[in-house]
């Protein structure tokens, strides 16, 4: 199913279960209710407990969004190793330049055709792209620089090849959900609280009562989708791209 669906569901069902408690708790006031009877402690906790709850969503969102980014960032630093590595052995004999560039392009293939897809279904790095940079640091470090020229690029390419490691192990750790169970239990009673506090005051089944009830209704699970959808960051709708990668290895793209 997809996730703009289930969005729309979510935020449906939501809207529809606010309006319908709305309606069926309107037939049991009293036709001499006075609405504006509600205590003025009611509203200023109901205030409060909208702000506090919003701050949270806040922190909610800026949190797995920066998970996103620091992700994609991550991503730029591992492409961007593995192109330096295929430039750097310029230097190097064309025989062991062509075998270095092969197994850094069949290293970056992979990640791009197998490893991405591989991640979203099982939120770790698969052996199969283990292996293959395993090959690429082989390739690299078991080659003795013949000259004084060749030995000034040894090191830096080894580095690259440690910086490559580094984010990719990196990846990951961001392959998974990031956002603990017990925050997730947070807000969703945090949403349920919120929405109920509407009925607090007294709700009345006017069109505009109804309108922002359903609205307020609708915006607190779209935040909420919003949050699940970011908690992934290789694994769903709005997640880190292999961008880098087809953008520093054009050559590999079908």
């Amino acid at each position: 199913m997809s996730e703009w669906l289930v969005l729309t569901l979510a935020m449906a069902a939501a809207c529809a279960v606010v309006l319908t408690i709305v309606v069926i708790n309107h037939r049991r006031i009293p036709e001499d209710d006075d609405p504006s009877e509600t205590p003025d402690v009611i509203e200023y906790m109901t205030m409060m407990i909208g702000v506090i709850y919003a701050i949270v969503l806040g922190l909610a969102i800026a949190g797995v969004w920066e998970a996103r980014g620091a992700a994609q960032e991550t991503v730029r630093q591992e492409a961007q190793a593995m192109h330096e590595i295929s430039a750097r052995v310029e230097v190097y004999p064309q025989a062991v330049r062509e075998r270095i560039r092969a197994d850094v392009d069949a290293y970056v293939r992979y990640v791009v055709d197998d490893e991405w897809t591989y991640m979203a279904e099982n939120g770790e790095l698969s052996e199969e792209g283990t292996a293959l940079l395993e090959k690429v640091r082989r390739s690299v470090t078991d080659y003795r620089p013949a000259d004084d020229f060749e030995g000034q690029a040894y090191q830096p390419l080894v580095d690259q090849v440690a910086v490559a490691d580094d984010a990719r192990g990196a990846r990951g750790q961001n392959a998974g959900a990031t956002m603990p169970g017990v925050v997730w239990f947070g807000l969703i009673i945090g949403a349920l609280v919120t929405v109920g506090l509407i009925f607090t005051l007294q709700i009345r089944r006017t069109g505009r009562e109804l309108l922002l009830a359903g609205l307020f209704s609708v915006l607190i699970a779209f935040l909420l989708f919003l949050i699940w959808d970011f908690d992934a960051p290789f694994g769903r709708g709005i997640s880190a791209t292999a961008a880098p990668f087809t953008d520093l290895f054009p050559q590999l793209t079908p």
